[in-house]
């Protein structure tokens, strides 16, 4: 007799289930043993023969029965979990659980964020609503590789519009951000290959190529950007920088360094310069630059651009446009590639695109914010006096600042955090070399995700942190 508690509170098919699978796996029921047929064991507790019948057809899907033709059901031969009985704990360490709190009262001078509080929910769900009326079909089944065609002419549009970037939509590649079109773009050359980075630059990036095995080599800069006389003495394969808001100093490198980089990588056999237009859609009095991809007379700079600062960062929508040569590599290494990002987001970014509400957009965040970092700097200014040095590029969404002091790095990190304000010290962004300390420091200073009521009292709390 199997006994078997019923509470009639809930699904009686499934307390038989389980029940009967818990004496399987712990063996109380031998293998190749008959079990009581659908009607004895209804009987026996009391239920519908329904309610039996579900219980064994699951343990029967599921293989911890099988059934021999007019005999009946019977025990599968299921053998013993090795160390069952060890009385090891199953549950994640303390150390690896998450906590979905949120930290109440930080205030944010990172780089990191934008301002999501001026986004056009509703045009943009407008966007959502065609992409659905329109591609029913495509949102069906898998995009290409590269991403949908439409959406990719869309992109090549408009970037020769607004950053004379000159390509088909077929040389360009959407992704799910940078980082992974970095990883795919590298992940397809020889482990020879030398990647030359800005230092200060982008440490994740940094990271990344590292993690490739890959040789990454930093480069110093100068006023102009990155060192010309390095890079020949480097020789690298790849040139990794961000020329229209160098990351993190600031520096909008000037056409003359440009033309001799350009010069670089075309008298050298398959040399490639690697243009990463970090939020160059945000450019304050002047118009903006053009890209460095523009000047390019010798197919021989991929350019990198994305959506993540001037949409949300959630959206994950970013893009790369490679020379003919490199496309053909890549289509042959990548041809089962699925794509990563969301059909419907693609489509959504395409209408909001040729709708006009992206432009609106910009005109509008680039007004909101660089009506921001004014006030910002006006109120450093005043509350630092002639003990700051702001290095000021009307460019990006972040600034460079110096400030005399006498703590170090690691007292600035630490007091950051009993103030409660997210910064970024210079350090975070040394590639090889820690940063000395002169008797001053430099902190990257982002102001994007600040509220404007929010500045003043973020400026007394640097304030505490640098004093």
């Amino acid at each position: 007799m199997i006994q078997i508690h019923i509470d009639k509170g809930q699904y009686i098919y499934k307390q038989i289930y389980e029940k009967l699978k818990a004496f399987i796996l712990a063996h109380k029921i031998a293998a190749d043993n008959k079990l009581p047929s659908k009607r004895e064991l209804a009987n026996e507790l009391g239920v519908s023969i329904n309610s039996v019948a579900t219980a064994y057809e699951q343990l029967l899907a599921e293989g911890y029965i099988y059934t021999v033709e007019r005999q009946g059901y019977f025990v599968e031969n299921i053998a013993h979990f090795v160390n069952a009985d060890s009385g090891k704990e199953r549950e994640l360490p303390a150390y690896l659980k998450e906590t979905a709190s949120v930290e109440e009262g930080w205030l944010s001078l990172s780089h990191y964020k934008n301002d999501n509080t001026k986004f056009p929910f509703h045009a943009w769900l407008k966007s959502q609503q065609k992409a659905i009326a329109q591609h029913k079909t495509e949102l069906a089944g898998i995009p290409h590789p590269q991403g949908p065609y439409t959406v990719r002419k869309t992109i090549a549009d408009m970037i020769a519009l607004t950053r004379g970037v000159t390509c088909e939509p077929e040389q360009i590649v959407i992704g799910t951000g940078i980082h992974p079109l970095i990883q795919q773009l590298m992940a397809m050359q020889s482990s020879d290959k030398k990647i030359a980075i800005e230092n200060p630059g982008y440490s994740r990036i940094f990271q990344i190529l590292n993690s490739l095995r890959l040789n990454v080599e930093p480069i110093g800069l100068d006023k102009e950007g990155i060192d010309i006389e390095e890079i020949k003495a480097a020789n690298p394969d790849f040139l990794f920088i961000t020329p229209s808001h160098q990351f993190p100093t600031g520096t909008i490198m000037p056409i003359s360094r440009r033309v001799e980089l350009l010069n670089w990588a075309a008298t050298g056999d398959n040399r490639y310069i690697i243009e990463d237009d970090y939020d160059s859609e945000f450019k304050y009095g002047t118009d903006n630059i053009p890209s460095m991809q523009s000047f390019d007379q010798n197919q021989r700079v991929i350019y990198f651009g994305t959506f993540s600062k001037t949409l949300l960062p959630s959206f994950r929508i970013s893009y790369m446009v490679l020379p003919p040569k490199l496309l053909e590599l890549y289509q042959s290494h990548y041809s089962d590639r699925i794509q990563g990002c969301s059909s419907l987001e693609l489509y959504a970014l395409h209408y909001f695109i040729q709708s006009g509400e992206y432009a609106k957009h910009l005109k509008r965040m680039n007004q909101h914010y660089n009506r921001k970092r004014k006030r910002l700097i006006k109120a450093l200014d005043a509350k630092f006096d002639n003990s700051i040095d702001i290095k000021d590029a009307p460019a990006g969404l972040h600034f460079l600042a110096e400030f005399d002091t006498a703590k170090t790095y690691a007292d600035i990190k630490e007091k950051a955090t009993e103030e409660k304000l997210d910064i970024y010290t210079i350090e975070h962004f040394l590639l090889e070399k820690t940063a000395k300390h002169t008797n001053s420091i430099q902190i990257v200073i982002g102001f994007a995700s600040l509220k404007e009521e929010q500045i003043d009292e973020a400026v007394e709390r640097l304030y505490r942190v640098i004093y």
